[in-house]
């Protein structure tokens, strides 16, 4: 019998395992993401709910997800691109977009699932200062109970007066119940929410605030910076009728607005189209004819 020899060397002892590509790549904390995710047993297969929040370079995306074996399902989703259908056209990614894309998210969300009646969310804000305060859904006596869903706010900095918490709530606002507390939201100080700085933010005052100083101090820079405000005519003047408008507009039809894509006329072809034995014959003639043209010459 051959003698064998067992190496084990210093890689055998070691017991490193690759993480996860999403968490190698930096995109997902899956720390986190357990705890969203994991359903107690007696819940007998009931989807937890995520109320997912990510914000862009560009835009704000929200949507409503639930975990599966086989991944994620998106129940709903909306962006700040579509604002520009209710008439906010620039400034996509800051505080009261956060909060317009919130709101519209949860219209959107109960209408799909017929609860649109039942959880209108807060109707009864009419100014910067009721619409600052802090608003919680609670279940109808009879009838179905709130939808619930957990806030995901992915790697984001989950700081005070982050734009993530301003997104949460316009969807609270909407008539989705989000477990949350006052404290991160803009305003927030000395263990007390000023209200009205909160909804100051929502209407776009800190905008106009700005807009006010820069056309003041610097007309150049002014008309720099804000200048697809400008251009969509939009300035300090309005702002704040844009923003309450179209979360009136949202309230009324928050229906996604499907385009009809046609199809293209010419198909692409990436392989080249196999000749007929006439047409390579043809071309055979035809460089003949060319290389005969050249030698004359």
């Amino acid at each position: 019998m051959p003698f064998v020899k067992v190496v084990k060397c210093k890689a055998y002892f070691k017991r490193f395992q690759v993480k996860f590509r999403r968490r190698r790549e930096g995109k997902t904390d899956f720390y986190a993401r357990k705890r969203l995710v994991i359903q107690d047993k007696n819940k007998y297969n009931t989807p937890k709910y995520r109320f997912v929040v990510r914000c862009t370079n560009t835009k704000v995306i929200c949507q409503i997800l639930y975990a599966t074996i086989k991944g994620d399902v998106c129940v709903e989703s909306a962006e700040s691109t579509e604002l520009v259908k209710y008439g906010i056209k620039a400034g996509l990614k800051n505080y009261a977009a956060c909060y317009a894309t919130g709101l519209l998210l949860a219209r959107r969300v109960l209408t799909k699932l017929g609860l649109a009646d039942a959880y209108e969310g807060n109707t009864e804000a009419e100014d910067a200062e009721t619409l600052g305060v802090d608003y919680n859904v609670e279940d109808n006596d009879d009838g179905p109970k709130a939808f619930v869903a957990n806030l995901d706010s992915g790697l984001m900095r989950t700081s005070t007066g982050s734009r993530v918490f301003a997104a949460l709530k316009g969807a609270c606002d909407g008539g989705i119940s989000i477990p949350h507390n006052e404290k991160r939201f803009v305003g927030f100080m000395d263990k007390e929410l000023d209200t009205e700085m909160l909804g100051n933010y929502i209407v776009g005052g800190h905008v106009t605030e700005y807009m006010e100083m820069l056309q003041e101090e610097e007309p150049d820079k002014y008309a720099s910076h804000f200048a697809k405000y400008l251009e969509n005519d939009m300035n300090e003047e309005n702002l704040e009728d844009i923003y309450t408008g179209a979360h009136e507009a949202i309230r009324e039809d928050p229906s996604r607005t499907v385009t009809k894509k046609n199809k293209p006329s010419d198909k692409k072809k990436w392989k080249p189209v196999k000749l007929t034995y006439e047409e390579r014959k043809a071309a055979l003639k035809t460089r003949l004819e060319a290389l005969k043209a050249e030698a004359d010459e």
